[in-house]
């Protein structure tokens, strides 16, 4: 074979990337291309962080693949058409790509695979960024799994049959075309404001940076994971799932490295922390395969009780929570932190999420389209996942009546209250004693710290304790008026 062109996707690596791989060995030059087709997407069109990291992430792409002697092109439009014109442009015989597994994504892309064959081109997909496919794990009873321990347990008999990373390419033969690449500035992804400017500071896109990221978490934080991953006021955390998301790095590359390193003589003894990572891996798995197998669930719960739910609509409150200014302390560090660096800890997202839909009352998918704009880890099926989890209708989700308290919270895993005075400047001079619920503060402390509460920061927009009644209130009315089960 002549020519095979790659099309990347979420996978912009050269590293353990199975469709560049393929196209390598079975043709003499690779095409290697990137379609922007954001309105095929549907609900996981990228919002404004993830278009911000795209940019970026295609700039390191495209760097790697030319110092290695290809071009990246750059496409925008209808995938279908521009993969057909840049087939006859090159006289490509093959087109091969990895796997997505969003709803809307696969059935364009079982679509395109049809239309190409007709057209007499050799057409594949490869498996690459997840360790299991969807349809080669199920219970049982023949079914998706549906809740997380069982579906983790299956999948850890299976690991070790998951085959080693492939390396990445030396060198690609290009191809020769007429076709006219846009630049990837052409495709206008970065914001025209200055929002993003904080993304740069907590994060670098693209393949190096994973690698890079992984082997610093690895060297020493893992260590320590099972414990420190619950403290946003520490760096704990692997910060990897933005690089998953796109691509620059994959679950096998993950999985294999973590698993190496609790091997090492050195790190005897701390195992507990790679077994705790992993298993996050597994619930990135997890989200996957019920988005796969539950495709409604991106707009709709999974449990269908709560699909006639009676959410409440405010607007106003609404505004308070994204902007941080609802008067509850970590919950307000929370959405500040999100909208600066296009981050948030994990612990804090379920508290937030925790806050819109139980204390507010309102339709988790307010916050899990806002999560999707404003995330540089806005990943469809784990956002889906989280915020059904927290609100109680989904796949192995939190019970009706776990709702968080943000106060709790925060003297539990912000003891020295870093974070609150972190992204809370208002209210750094307050004693510990209050900093987390600066309303029932004695008057003559607020006045020595110099805060106006109403003024300096808001007071809370509701109350937490008749608010956590009501929600119980209308979750249990919801569970005993329905005539399904009790467990999903």
């Amino acid at each position: 074979m002549q020519t095979a062109i790659v099309w990347f996707r979420n996978d912009l690596r050269l590293t353990d990337n199975h469709a560049l791989n393929e196209a390598l060995v079975s043709a003499k030059t690779v095409l290697p291309v990137y379609i922007h087709a954001p309105d095929e997407a549907g609900v996981n069109s990228l919002g404004g962080a993830s278009r911000w990291w795209l940019h970026h992430s295609l700039l390191e792409l495209s760097a790697s693949l030319a110092k290695r002697g290809a071009e990246l092109v750059i496409m925008r439009g209808d995938s279908l058409s521009s993969l057909r014109a840049l087939a006859a442009a090159s006289k490509a015989e093959a087109i091969y790509w990895n796997r997505t597994y969003e709803p809307t994504l696969v059935a364009r892309d079982t679509l395109i695979k049809q239309e190409l064959h007709e057209q007499g081109l050799v057409v594949k997909s490869f498996p690459g960024n997840l360790l299991i496919e969807p349809w080669n794990i199920q219970t049982k009873t023949g079914g998706p799994f549906k809740v997380f321990t069982p579906f983790w347990r299956a999948c850890q008999a299976l690991l070790d049959a998951v085959p080693q990373p492939l390396p990445a390419p030396k060198k690609i033969t290009p191809a020769r075309h007429d076709f006219h690449s846009l630049t990837i500035q052409e495709l206008k992804l970065t914001p025209n404001i200055a929002w993003a400017d904080g993304f740069s500071t907590l994060f670098v896109p693209g393949e190096a940076a994973a690698l890079q990221r992984l082997s610093d978490f690895l060297a020493a934080p893992v260590a320590d994971y099972a414990q420190m991953r619950d403290r946003p006021d520490h760096d704990g955390t692997s910060r990897l799932s933005p690089h998953l998301h796109f691509g620059e790095i994959s679950p096998r590359q993950a999985l294999t490295a973590a698993a190496s390193r609790a091997l090492d003589p050195d790190f005897a003894g701390r195992a507990r922390g790679t077994e705790t990572f992993l298993r996050e891996i597994g619930w990135r798995e997890f989200a996957q395969h019920v988005l796969y197998h539950f495709p409604h669930t991106s707009t709709e719960p999974l449990d269908p009780r709560f699909k006639d739910h009676a959410w409440r609509t405010d607007p106003k409150a609404l505004l308070a929570w994204k902007r941080g200014m609802t008067g509850i302390p970590l919950v307000d560090a929370g959405m500040r932190e999100l909208w600066h660096t296009g981050w948030m800890h994990n612990r804090v997202r379920m508290i937030v999420a925790s806050f819109l839909t139980k204390n507010l009352g309102l339709h988790w998918l307010e916050g899990a389209n806002w999560f999707l704009d404003t995330l540089v880890d806005a990943d469809l099926a784990s956002n889906t996942l989280g915020w059904q989890w927290t609100a109680g209708c989904g796949a192995d989700a939190a019970p009706y009546y776990r709702i968080f308290s943000p106060v709790l919270q925060s003297e539990r895993f912000d003891p020295e209250r870093t974070y609150l005075r972190r992204w809370l400047p208002e209210l750094a001079a307050l004693p510990d004693t209050w900093l987390h619920k600066p309303h029932e503060a004695p008057a003559e402390v607020l006045k020595t710290a110099g805060i106006h509460l109403g003024r300096d920061y808001p007071l809370p927009i509701v109350d937490m304790k008749s608010s956590r009644e009501r929600a119980l209130t209308t979750w249990q009315a919801a569970r005993e008026t329905s005539a399904l089960p009790k467990t999903v």
